[in-house]
């Protein structure tokens, strides 16, 4: 237990603390970088996957067929060129068949490239839903056994001077403060990418959709007949 005269900053109050209380605060230190590179990390990965969804929604607006949606996309990485060669496939694979059939072939293709889609956006962030809904207890952990030691420590020194108790309790209630501040920004965070993802999600339906009417206007004009799937 730290002593009257004791350094009383944060620093100081760690370094007095139980090696108990200590390990709880390094681990929610940890869990707080962690948070901020996940914020920074899937940050930068969104805003440059909805940038890339915007702009192949409007290239794809532009096309007049699958052909021409090939060769204004391209066959390389990304949502938007997984929906057109997955289309151009099953088109492929359907050589001779018209109608709705194919059309909900397409769609089913087109649903399961967006669920994975999303499905690998969201990865990263199930840690700051887990940061931010044990953090608090964690902390808590950490407090109730720091206080414990310091009613040990009174209990040892007989004494209840606030001068000789206060310190002891102090580097209990620093591990709540811990679980706090890695809680909070993880939960705030983790709320953000939600409505970011589900707006990405809305990006990538808007694109399969138009995928869909590329298909619909090559089946009415029969261009479907000619189109070659890309090696």
């Amino acid at each position: 237990m730290i002593e009257p005269h004791s350094d009383l900053s944060p620093w100081g109050m760690f370094l007095a603390a139980d090696l108990i209380v200590q390990s709880v605060m390094v681990g929610l230190a940890l869990c707080s970088v962690a948070t901020w590179t996940v914020w920074l990390a899937k940050g930068l990965e969104l805003r440059a996957a909805k940038r890339r969804a915007r702009a192949a929604l409007a290239l794809l607006e532009e096309a007049r067929g699958l052909a021409d949606a090939a060769e204004r996309v391209g066959f390389a990485g990304g949502p938007a060129a997984a929906f057109v060669r997955a289309a151009v496939a099953e088109a492929h694979l359907s050589a001779g068949a018209h109608g709705d059939g194919l059309k909900e072939r397409v769609a089913s293709r087109l649903e399961r490239i967006e669920a994975e889609a999303g499905r690998r956006m969201t990865r990263g962030t199930g840690v700051l839903a887990t940061i931010g809904s044990t953090a608090p207890f964690v902390g808590l952990f950490g407090t109730v056994w720091g206080i414990m030691n310091a009613f040990v420590g009174i209990a040892k020194t007989q004494t209840t001077n606030l001068a000789v108790v206060a310190p002891g309790i102090a580097e209990a209630l620093l591990a709540t403060a811990f679980g706090l501040v890695a809680a909070i920004p993880a939960v705030v965070v983790y709320n953000v990418f939600a409505r970011s993802i589900t707006g990405y999600r809305g990006q990538l339906g808007d694109t399969a959709a138009a995928v869909l009417r590329l298909v619909s206007r090559d089946l009415d004009r029969g261009a479907l007949r000619h189109l070659k799937a890309a090696e």
